[in-house]
């Protein structure tokens, strides 16, 4: 976990053009823009060069959070229970 400071969102609005500036001179290793109100994280701003590195983990997350989603719906329902139950034949569509 980052031990970086978390501003509030108004500080985080006056210090962009300083952070935008640090992250072309630091590049991917500068330290992320934390904020949210009343101090509490709710946001970063990163420099996009480390975004574009985090893309595949970002999608890899979100594909596994739609199968916990996905998950707690239930038990699926094989394809030919569906078929039968709106009065069609499985054996018809082979």
């Amino acid at each position: 976990m980052s031990t970086a400071e978390v501003i509030t969102s108004h500080a985080a609005r006056e210090q962009l053009p300083s952070t935008l500036k640090r992250f072309r001179e630091e590049g991917i290793m500068a330290e992320p823009l934390i904020f949210g109100p009343h101090r509490k994280a709710e946001a970063v701003v990163i420099p996009f060069e480390l975004y574009e590195k985090l893309i595949p983990a970002i999608e890899e997350i979100e594909i596994a959070e739609l199968v916990r989603e996905r998950s707690k719906a239930g038990e699926p329902t094989p394809l030919g229970d569906l078929a039968e139950s709106i009065g069609l034949d499985p054996a018809d569509y082979r």
